[in-house]
């Protein structure tokens, strides 16, 4: 099952999930993913990073780093930091077109909506919607302008 989303690292992470028969198994390795994640200091978690429409206090940034965005974020439910720090290091690297253009498909090929409570899954989308919508922002406020 190739899924392409135009990321190697989140395509190696959705197969990994994808090909893995057992739930347990594949919330064990967001939970992992969730204790990898760097948290973000208190005083950054601010409101114009939240992401909206989450039940768990999630915070995701992202910066233009040459060209490439580098994301930070943070959650206070250890699964959601898990969802998050898989878009974190899926979408980590990537030019701001590259993040808008991957698509949300994906998350079906990683089987987790069946360990996904339907407001978790929700979240997922509005984690990655979030961090589209700030690399659409930084891409357009980083272009040249010509008068």
């Amino acid at each position: 099952m190739a899924t392409s989303t135009g990321s190697d690292a989140l395509d190696r992470m959705v197969e990994r999930l994808g090909g893995t028969v057992d739930p347990k198994r594949r919330y064990e390795y967001v939970l992992w993913l969730a204790k990898k994640l760097e948290p973000l200091p208190a005083a950054e978690q601010r409101d114009e990073i939240k992401v909206k429409g989450c039940v768990s206090q999630v915070f995701v940034r992202g910066a233009l780093d040459g060209g490439v965005m580098r994301w930070q974020g943070d959650s206070d439910a250890l699964i959601t930091k898990g969802l998050l720090a898989l878009l974190i290091q899926g979408l980590d690297g990537l030019t701001p077109e590259q993040v808008q253009a991957v698509d949300p498909g994906f998350i079906t090929a990683t089987g987790l909506q069946a360990s996904l409570t339907p407001s978790r899954a929700n979240g997922f989308l509005n984690i990655l919607r979030t961090m589209q919508a700030q690399a659409r922002d930084l891409s357009s406020s980083s272009e040249p302008t010509n008068s």
